[in-house]
Formats: structure tokens, sequence, C-alpha cells
């Protein structure tokens, strides 16, 4: 019997979904834009045209991925888009057709594709020096540092550079072990943090675990306010923490890591009242806390810098990347001078972590949302958008929550309110219809039932209105 890795088993489900459309979906007209009130959702106009595209086809890629690149690697849409263009909060195609992207390469374009002012710190950074190493002095690595720094409250304002935000959560769980003398780490169901060996730990969904050791993580029941236990009761949840630290570790424990929304689960606000019961516990059995604001960082939320703020609470550590550099690999960790220190006892290093091309690109990305009002955009557009998607899900029965802060929303369908039965397969419908109307949105979950909306920072409510509107054209014929 074939056996399917969870990658090949989510491609498997995908096709198979697809060809199960015409079965399920057979009201569906097959041009979605043959709209029979005379409606068609528009595209906003922009004022940019790609240069004509000479490289291969998507089937030559396509065919070069399948025998040169893993085979973990798969693709979303029955048919892959092949991008070769971006600019701002849209992406182009091959054939020179636009897209309005609200996944954001996985809410990491924060300050649009392309942005001329990231642009610009790069290629001037990488025409006076790539690369050296941190053994030597150069001002990029210290400007950006410090301007991070002060993005951050109390004594957070010791930066260490990574690559990315799987590197920032192990080093910050190491670090953590390190300060406190324990290994037993808490973190919560559903999470993802990373998929290196101590990170995969942290991560709470099987589909992104291997059977690998994965030694000191305990994982406490989630704080899901739509399919949790307790609601929004977030003080309920919180005493799970409690138990696991009483029953499950020696009483001390080295640290609490979660996201204050979980990204890859589906876009999970954590339960209002549990971040700071959580960390009143924590502190109790001397472990550290640890914000991961790999996804909800850099003014996502609108309402705040950083996801953490939202909830009342100041960490011992924070992680962070996506966002950071705009589409550059680049991560970090954020500590007290004091919880620093510990990286002393021994040599730790990291060849390209705070690589100057990396640190010029971080810092015009600070300047670009301070300059541009990011922030402020993030909260009037995603207050906006989040008000017309659940206007959406009052016209259908197939939209079970809709939720998030500022533009981090998630959508999560339903083919049963009352049971909150997953609709997978409508969901891929969708996705993929809403692609072919020219709207690109992602899919997490651990059922794989919601869109993630995770756009550039510069999104317009113009952008809001037609991503709502293909949604609605697409849902009121299934």
């Amino acid at each position: 019997m074939q056996r399917f890795t969870p990658a090949r088993r989510l491609f498997s489900e995908f096709k198979c979904s697809l060809r199960r459309q015409r079965r399920c979906f057979s009201q569906v007209a097959p041009n979605v834009i043959d709209n029979n009130d005379g409606f068609v959702p528009k595209m906003p106009s922009f004022d940019y045209s790609p240069p004509p595209y000479t490289g291969p086809s998507a089937d030559e890629i396509l065919s070069k991925r399948k025998e040169y690149l893993s085979p973990a690697m798969f693709t979303l849409y029955s048919k892959p888009l092949n991008i070769v263009d971006g600019r701002m909060q849209y992406l182009f195609d091959d054939k020179g057709r636009r897209y309005l992207d609200a996944f954001g390469g996985i809410a990491t374009v924060c300050c649009g594709h392309c942005h001329p002012d990231v642009v610009e710190a790069i290629v001037n950074q990488t025409k006076r020096l790539q690369h050296s190493t941190i053994l030597y002095l150069n001002h990029a690595i210290a400007d950006f540092a410090e301007a991070l720094a002060n993005k951050l409250p109390g004594n957070l304002k010791v930066v260490f550079f990574t690559n990315s935000g799987t590197e920032a959560n192990e080093l910050a769980m190491m670090i953590a072990r390190l300060y406190t003398g324990c290994h037993d780490i808490i973190s919560v169901r559903n999470a993802y943090h990373g998929n290196a060996s101590g990170t995969m730990g942290a991560t709470a969904q099987s589909i992104w675990k291997f059977n690998v050791i994965q030694s000191g993580v305990h994982h406490a029941v989630n704080p899901d306010p739509y399919r949790g236990v307790f609601g929004s009761d977030g003080e309920k949840y919180a005493r799970d923490v409690e138990d696991l630290i009483q029953f499950g570790t020696s009483g001390n424990i080295a640290g609490f890591v979660s996201e204050a929304i979980q990204g890859v689960g589906g876009i999970i606000e954590l339960a209002p009242g549990y971040l700071p019961a959580v960390y009143s516990t924590i502190k109790k059995a001397g472990g550290l806390c640890i914000a991961d604001e790999v996804q909800a960082g850099f003014a996502r939320t609108g309402s705040h810098f950083w996801g953490f703020e939202n909830h009342g609470v100041v960490p011992d550590i924070v992680t962070m990347a996506k966002g950071i550099g705009n589409g550059i690999p680049l991560g970090a960790v954020v500590t007290t001078p004091e919880i620093a220190a510990v990286l002393t006892r021994r040599s730790y290093f990291n060849t390209f972590g705070g690589n100057p091309v990396c640190t010029a690109a971080g810092l015009a990305v600070l300047k670009v949302i301070e300059k541009e009002k990011l922030q402020e955009n993030a909260l009037v557009v995603g207050t906006y958008l989040k008000e017309r998607l659940t206007a959406l899900k009052d016209k259908y029965e197939l939209i079970g929550d809709v939720r998030g802060r500022g533009l981090m929303l998630g959508v999560e369908l339903v083919s049963d309110q009352k049971l909150k039965t997953p609709a997978k397969l409508e969901t891929l419908h969708i996705m993929d219809q809403m692609k072919e109307m020219g709207v690109l949105v992602g899919k997490g979950g651990f059922y794989g039932n919601v869109f993630r909306i995770t756009p550039p920072l510069c999104f317009t409510k113009e952008d809001a209105d037609f991503l709502v509107d293909a949604m609605d054209h697409i849902i009121a014929r299934i």
C-alpha cells in the first residue's frame, strides 16, 4: 500500500476535491465572471504594467521543480500560478494578469511588493557591501538594532539577528532553558512555531510534526473562542497551564511560548484574559514568557505594533521574522540585557544573522511603516474589511466565524453552523475561484477550512471591497 506524507496527502486531497467539485458544485457556472444579475466585482485600478515576461513557462518551471526540488514542496490551486512581478498589494503572472494579494507571502510583505524605499535600501547596501561578518563593525546592524529596540516596551533592548522565524524561536527556547536551568516549556495546542527540532516540539499540529525526538514541551488547551470548550473565558483556559506545571513538570519550568494570534492555526486570537493569567502562572514557576510575533508583529494588528500589546502583557523574550524584512530572509530575538548574557557562557554565532543587506532592508521597513502610517491603515482598513466580512457571515450559513485584528483576519467555513463541521471542499473551491477572479488568499487551520487574509499593510478600502465582493459572488453560486 502506498504511504503518503502529510504534504502529499494534502496535495492528493486537493486534487481529489477538484474532481469532486463537478459533482458537489454542479450548480456553479463554469465561468464565475458570468453573473446573472449583471454585477461583476471589478478590481481597483492601478497605475503599473509589468514588462513583458520572456522566461520559461509555468509547465517548464513545474517540471524542473518536480525533478530538482524537494517533493515536500507543494503548490496552491488546481493550476499553479507563475508569479513573475509584484508592486505594492498586487502580483502579476507570466501573462501580465494582475492579482490582488490578500495573503502577503504568508503575512510577510508588510510595506508592499517591491516598495521603492525598501528596494533602494537593499540595492544601495548591496552595491557597497553585501556581506562580511559581524566580527567586523558595520553601522547597518547597529542602526537597525537600535531602531528595533525603540519599538519594544520595558527593558527589551538586546537584539540577536537570525534568518527566519524558526531560527528565532529555536534561539529563544534555548535562551529560556539556559537562563532558568530548566528544560520544560509550555506551548499551546494548535500553535505553529517552526519546523526545526526544538520548535517542532513547540508546534502543536500533527501535520507539521515528524516522528523525531521532541522533548520537554507540554501543550496546553487552546484558548480558542470559537471552538474551545470555555468559549471566550481566557482565565478558565489558563488553569490548564497551572495543571500542566503541577502534574507534568518538577514545578519549575523554562518558559511559555505563544502567538498572540495563531497564524498557521487559522487566525485564532487567544481568548481575552488568557495571557495575563498565564504569564502570572509562568512567573511563579520561575519561567520566562516568549512572545512569538513572527506573523502578528510589525503593525499588522493595527491597534498596536506588536500582537502581545493587545493583551496588556510584557514578555521576557520577543521573536520576530516575516514582516521584519518585507520578504528579505531576516528574523530576530529581542530580550533584556540580563537574559541575553546567558549566550556568553559559550560561543554562539550565526553567519548570516545581521547581514548588512538584510538589516538595511529591516531599517527601511520600519521607516516606511512610520512614514506611510501603515499601522493606522491596518487598523482602519482592517476594521472595515472585518465589518464587511462579518456582514457576509450574516448572509451565508457557510461562514461560521470571522475573526482577527487589523489586517490579520480569518474566515472559517463550516457546512453545519451548530456542529461546526469543517467545510474543506467548499474552502478549496472558493479559494480556487477567487484566484480566477483575481484575488489570492491563504488557507489554514487544523482542518484546512479557514481563509487567511494577511495582505500588505498598504491594502485599501477599495481592495477590501473587491475581495469581499468576489467572495460574495462565488459563495452565492454554491
